[in-house]
């Protein structure tokens, strides 16, 4: 059915907006190093799959000429290309080494450090188990890491078929933006399982993915319906819908387009939430299209101050560009460039920068 604008039959009394909801740190980053790669190259500029999954954001970059593309062999020679948050397959990046003029990696930290853990404990001869989404970009450039000694466990289906060469050995890891309650329940069926199992020493969820989870969850409590913005293919949008629904109605929607009037006919209270590479626009949009009766306010359960530097082959073409300006018009340095900017400019903000361009 597509999608209709329709103002709602039955305006709810109240609204909450979940905070922290939208963007995280590393889609801030891995979005505004997308924004440099357009500003600093000619177009078309390359990303080896979706920056982040969302619609609107990989709509904005693809009218301003980025190209996005599922195998490095769809990158003209001596292009550049940027590799998507959630991580590549170590074949891949050395595909686009060989292939590009120049490769820069926007995976997350919080996922790289998944990649180190899985890399360290394949390499003791470990077993280890992923949980993860078959199919989803960060699964399939974590299980690459140690193709050998992995075995892909989806949530929803638990340890069954997993069989290890030694019991002894057998490490457990997960997919950034998993439920919590998914986790925590493969977790300890492990546990139980595998006496002497090995995990991260901090939890593999990422701190975004936890943070709107518990918002969201502390919230519907309260609410007779959540909406949470974000787009099909965002694990941690589709875990948000999942966590409310423990508790109360709820649906996923890309924007104020997606929802329903019959949603709300019963609904006196709305809570609202956004996936982690959802843009606030779309916040603000459905806040607007709901008009709430009393208003709507804030549902704050933790703030979020986390901040991820561009990728360092980035901050090293970005300091060598302004080196050569420099010298080639004799300018004294002042100290500052670009990246002494960075921490003070939102997603948010260089998308609108790379609209108006």
């Amino acid at each position: 059915m597509p999608e209709t604008a329709l103002l709602p039959t039955h305006r709810p009394r109240r609204v909450y907006l979940a905070e922290p909801n939208g963007y995280c740190a590393g889609v801030y980053m891995a979005v505004k190093a997308l924004v440099w790669m357009v500003q600093i190259f000619d177009t078309p500029v390359y990303c080896y799959h979706e920056i982040v999954h969302n619609r609107f954001v990989v709509d904005s970059f693809e009218r301003a000429g980025v190209v996005f593309v599922d195998s490095v062999d769809e990158v003209p020679e001596g292009a550049p290309v940027m590799l998507s948050a959630h991580g590549s397959a170590p074949q891949v990046v050395k595909d686009g080494e060989k292939r590009a003029g120049i490769v820069i990696d926007a995976v997350c930290p919080l996922v790289a450090k998944v990649h180190h853990e899985v890399k360290r404990r394949a390499a003791k001869g470990f077993d280890i188990i992923f949980v993860g989404h078959e199919g989803h970009d960060e699964a399939l450039g974590t299980v690459a890491r140690a193709p050998s000694n992995i075995t892909l466990v989806e949530p929803e289906t638990g340890l069954a078929g997993f069989r290890p060469s030694d019991p002894r050995k057998v490490a457990l890891f997960a997919q950034t933006t998993l439920g919590m309650h998914e986790w925590e329940a493969i977790r300890a069926e492990a546990s139980g399982r595998y006496q002497n199992l090995e995990t991260s020493r901090k939890s593999d969820l990422c701190y975004a993915t936890t943070n709107r989870q518990d918002a969201v969850l502390q919230m519907s409590a309260e609410c007779d319906l959540i909406l949470v913005v974000g787009s099909d293919n965002s694990s941690n949008t589709n875990a948000l819908v999942r966590t409310a629904r423990m508790q109360t109605a709820a649906y996923r929607i890309d924007s104020a387009d997606s929802i329903r009037p019959e949603w709300l006919e019963t609904a006196d209270v709305v809570g609202i939430t956004a996936g982690a590479s959802a843009p606030d626009h779309l916040v603000q949009e459905v806040l607007d299209h709901l008009d709430p009766v009393e208003g709507w306010s804030l549902y704050r359960v933790t703030e979020e101050d986390e901040y991820f530097p561009l990728p360092p082959g980035l901050r090293s073409l970005l300091n060598a560009l302004v080196s050569t300006v420099r010298i080639g018009f004799a300018a004294p340095s002042n100290g500052q460039g670009p990246l002494d900017y960075d921490r003070q400019v939102t997603a948010t903000d260089a998308l609108a920068m790379l609209e108006g361009a």
